[in-house]
């Protein structure tokens, strides 16, 4: 029997192509040569392990495959996506979609110097945080303000700069766990802190805090249960009777507030989610929230308060390690300028401009692009229907916002196959599978990708 073995090319007739020769011009030619031999070497190993006959490839043909695999193998795994999944906040997606003027901020400063950590009136050195620090002490009345990577860091360098080798006291029914088995009883043990549990899971009283304050307490923490919810029978102290405690006893409170509204989000149909703002006036010592949820902005971890306790979080060695660049900061600054003016916000912030969108708008898009995809190569049926989304990023957890949803029944193809197409298609799309049907979310394709979106499912011929 004849060994297919033997009609491999070598490694030098591949190099030969003219295509994988113009790409050693492109890339390091040692990265081509080692992209050859390594894609021969799997070749072999399918050919002697395969039960049924593989065939080869001719040598140019083969050579065409090697060149494409390196190329692609090279392309960044960082691509836009189309979100229809009606997630507004999709953590694997990004979370919030920066604003223009965020957008045109970063293009400022990133090709360049600025005054990320100079004062330019004095010529000295200061505090990154020092460019945001006003605009969050206008919008939330804070005395002072740090800037971590994200809310998790927030949290870990609160409680490692207020309470190392303390006790820091925590309600059960508060010891989240915030994707990624980043647990607070972890961050605590991270922080180099001791967890004090009080209360129970469903109820916990201000006498529980009370009594649990000795002389080895560091801070009181209170954690908003952004991702989940308890409901039924229970009982927890307000954050006014849990900073009365607090400072009664001359230690400091932590309010974790999570997603960093600083517009009451009743207005969109969305409940109990905490403002910054009252977290200051109500007297927490820092508030803790993150930049890419309900504030709309770039990823980070914004620390609020009072100037006694920000200071000891911006003297911490871990700020260093915890703090963010330019281009956040640049990002952060064109958001929390957006928040000065609401009316304004709700045009500029994308997150906001869905929130508020009109169902009889997301109507229209839906029916209009559902006839458009109705019955094309790729789709059996296409029809707009009504349905929800969520705004996701671990905040107001089981609460939905009416939407409208392009319906898709692929043709000649599973559901989830036409989800993988779409999902490695260019541009990637994103939707959600219910009841056998592909749907594409409205709320969350911005206008302007509608056109893109048609273009997509029909590419899938």
């Amino acid at each position: 029997m004849d060994n297919p073995l033997r009609h491999l090319p070598s490694v030098s007739q591949l190099l030969e192509h003219p295509r994988l020769k113009r790409l050693g011009e492109s890339l390091n030619q040692q990265v081509v040569v080692d992209g050859v031999r390594s894609f021969l070497s799997q070749l072999r190993s399918r050919v002697t392990s395969s039960l049924e006959a593989v065939d080869i490839p001719a040598p140019a043909d083969l050579a065409e495959k090697i060149a494409s695999w390196l190329t692609s193998a090279r392309q960044s795994r960082l691509r836009p996506v189309i979100n229809g999944t009606g997630i507004l906040l999709h953590t694997g997606l990004g979370r919030a979609p920066l604003a223009p003027a965020a957008i045109e901020a970063i293009r400022q400063v990133a090709g360049g110097y600025c005054s990320v950590e100079l004062d330019l009136a004095t010529g000295q050195r200061g505090q990154r945080a020092d460019v945001v620090r006003q605009l969050l002490a206008d919008l939330t009345g804070c005395e002072a303000a740090a800037v971590a990577n994200n809310n998790a860091a927030a949290t870990m360098l609160a409680l490692s700069s207020l309470a190392r080798g303390k006790e820091v006291i925590v309600s059960r029914g508060e010891l989240v766990e915030i994707g990624g088995s980043y647990r607070l009883p972890e961050v605590m043990e991270c922080s180099g802190c001791l967890l004090r549990e009080v209360g129970t899971t469903n109820k916990t009283r201000v006498s529980d805090y009370e009594d649990a304050i000795t002389d080895r307490t560091g801070a009181i923490l209170r954690v908003h249960t952004s991702n989940y919810r308890v409901v039924g029978f229970t009982a927890a102290p307000t954050r006014k009777e849990l900073v009365a405690v607090a400072h009664r006893r001359g230690i400091p409170l932590i309010d974790d507030i999570g997603s960093g509204a600083m517009f009451d989000p009743a207005r969109y149909g969305l409940q109990d989610e905490p403002l910054a703002r009252d977290s200051v006036s109500e007297g927490a010592d820092l508030t803790l929230f993150s930049g890419d949820k309900l504030l709309g902005g770039p990823q980070c971890g914004i620390i609020i308060g009072r100037q006694k306790y920000v200071g000891q979080v911006l003297a911490n060695p871990l700020m260093r390690a915890m703090r963010v660049g330019k281009l956040t900061l640049a990002a952060l600054t064109a958001t929390l300028a957006l928040h000065s003016n609401p009316s304004g916000a709700e045009v500029e912030l994308p997150l906001l401009t869905m929130l508020a969108m009109p169902r009889a708008n997301l109507e229209l898009r839906a029916k209009r692009i559902a006839g458009q995809l109705n019955a094309i190569g790729p789709v059996e049926t296409a029809e707009a229907v009504e349905s929800f989304s969520m705004l996701g990023g671990g905040s107001v957890p089981g609460q939905e916002i009416p939407t409208w949803c392009v319906s898709l029944a692929p043709r000649g193809q599973s559901v989830d196959q036409f989800a993988t197409r779409l999902r490695e298609n260019e541009p990637a799309v994103m939707g959600r599978i219910q009841r056998d049907r592909f749907l594409l979310d409205m709320r969350t394709v911005n206008p302007a990708q509608d056109v893109d979106l048609v273009t997509a499912v029909e590419s899938l011929k």
